[in-house]
């Protein structure tokens, strides 16, 4: 169905919104794929506070092209779906692999991060990266281990000093 002139700037104007708010696009190919396992690539994205969406692609290319998004032409062919991940980039692309591991029908075609264009193999690499939350507990876990030390460092001259004392009571109570 061909979409009139409003229709069009209402979808450009709808993707650029997209756009804007994402820290990372991931695009794939679903040629093949049925309604019910899109929905379930929708809900597990949608739990990462992205959203998956089917786009037209020349449609997309116009909108990429606007925000400063050089497209390679292979990235805008066949069936194009995208995930648009507007918290957590990793999480995202995390969700949207797992959700579309043992799926023959989805090829994953590349990505945008930060506007800067993404082979495949980068995208995987990014769902590889631990969550956000996950980097954070990690950030906290080192930041904390050199106070953890130096607290054990000047605790222990008190600790051995009442051991001392300890065992010259009990070496005292032994020979009363």
């Amino acid at each position: 169905m061909a979409l009139t002139r409003d229709q069009k700037e209402q979808v450009l104007a709808q993707y650029a919104e997209w756009l804007g708010k994402s820290q990372a696009v991931v695009l794939v190919e679903y040629t093949g794929l049925k309604m019910k396992d899109l929905d379930a690539i929708r809900a597990k994205i949608r739990d990462t506070g992205g959203e998956f969406h089917v786009l037209k692609n020349t449609l997309a290319h116009k909108v990429f092209a606007a925000h400063g998004m050089a497209v390679p032409e292979k990235l805008l062919e066949k069936s194009t779906a995208v995930a648009f991940a507007f918290k957590d980039a990793a999480a995202t692309t995390k969700a949207l692999t797992d959700a579309t591991k043992g799926m023959e029908a989805i090829k994953l075609k590349g990505g945008f991060l930060d506007k800067q264009a993404l082979n495949a193999s980068q995208v995987k690499a990014l769902a590889d990266m631990p969550p956000l939350p996950v980097v954070r507990a990690q950030l906290l876990g080192v930041l904390q281990a050199p106070a953890g030390k130096l607290v054990r460092t000047i605790a222990e001259p008190a600790r051995s000093l009442a051991s001392v004392f300890r065992a010259y009571s009990d070496k005292a109570q032994a020979a009363a």
